[in-house]
């Protein structure tokens, strides 16, 4: 398969969204800008081409997919929308917040691997939003990378992962936040983050009243348990080399004391911190965790092209979209932590 490569900057991005919305509506796969990651996209109600999402990747058949709408109405032809849903929605939405409800039975099983409940997202990004507009029906899209590894924040992450196997990348340039959506279930009688992102939990606490984390946000979970949402499960977002995240007060010395025993191994490190360490890559300010998210995947992304042996992770704060970002390096890491 040849995949074309399309710049949105320039003066023909009308006609090539509504080229990249035929080849939706046709069954086949775009790669699309948003707000978070670049997303890989499929018609939502076609389910040999989200089929093909899985096929491409290289995911896991039990890992539920996102259905990104350009309207409430569109959403309201996926699920059973409640009070919290329209609460969350007012406030967040387009924006980087995916809400879990019911589902109506026209969502293929496909989409949300069997579950009875849907994943729905409106995002900011405006060329989203005018791809779905386009192609006139939901778009169900993971991220745009191989299955387990970094998400991708440019095109031309998407370009290296996934060349040869989908129709099309749109290039919309890199994206605001650099994390995935926030993901959150309103079925319950306690909304409940699955996955954190953009959104922080105090932010849908403000909206709903009261909010809790799940806990796989900062754990593990067994093999034969289900994920209810995307990135729940599965060691994700991974670089080729192994990742080590390092918090405590004597985090750097530690790192460095690695880095004297392996000469491939490196810091991932806060801005600034650079000439600490023999090898480092920055991935943000300390205390700023949109900063982090912004750059933990391109950071993650520099390693695979340095043939580093193990990268060593300055921890960020457990707060705000600072979780988001932990969540991720624990994804990446398998869990592995050291507290020193």
């Amino acid at each position: 398969m040849k995949t074309e490569f399309f710049d949105l900057s320039g003066d023909g991005r009308n006609g090539i969204i509504e080229k990249a919305a035929r080849v939706i509506r046709s069954g086949g796969l775009v790669a699309f800008p948003t707000e978070t990651v670049y997303g890989l996209g499929a018609n939502g109600f076609d389910e040999k081409a989200v089929l093909s999402i899985f096929e491409a990747k290289g995911r896991p058949h039990d890992n539920p997919l996102i259905m990104h709408v350009a309207d409430l109405d569109m959403a309201a032809e996926l699920g059973y929308l409640n009070e919290a849903f329209y609460k969350l929605a007012s406030e967040y939405w387009p924006g980087p917040l995916t809400i879990i409800v019911k589902k109506h039975p026209i969502v293929n099983d496909i989409v949300t691997c069997g579950l009875d409940t849907v994943a729905i997202r409106m995002p900011s990004n405006d060329y989203a939003r005018e791809l779905i507009k386009a192609a006139g029906v939901p778009i169900a899209a993971p991220s745009a990378n191989r299955s387990g590894k970094p998400s991708p924040v440019t095109a031309r992450h998407v370009l290296t992962d996934m060349d040869g196997r989908i129709d099309m990348i749109l290039d919309g340039g890199a994206c605001e936040v650099g994390v995935e959506s926030t993901v959150v279930t309103v079925c319950g009688e306690t909304p409940t983050v699955l996955r954190p992102g953009g959104i922080t939990p105090a932010q849908i606490e403000a909206a709903l009243g009261s909010v809790r984390l799940d806990k796989a946000v900062t754990q593990m979970l067994p093999e034969n348990e289900k994920p209810l949402a995307p990135g729940m499960k599965y060691k994700h977002y991974a670089p080729d080399c192994r990742v080590v995240i390092v918090e405590g007060k004597g985090a750097v010395n530690y790192i460095k004391a690695r880095l004297a025993e392996d000469e491939n191994a490196c810091a991932m490190c806060f801005n600034g911190e650079e000439a600490v360490f023999p090898r480092a890559i920055a991935y943000g300010e300390e205390g700023n965790s949109v900063s982090l998210a912004h750059g933990v995947f391109a950071a993650m992304r520099e390693a695979d092209g340095r043939g580093i042996s193990t990268l060593y992770v300055r921890c960020p704060r457990k707060d705000g979209v600072g979780i988001a970002v932990f969540n991720r390096l624990f994804r990446a890491s398998g869990g592995s932590v050291v507290n020193v």
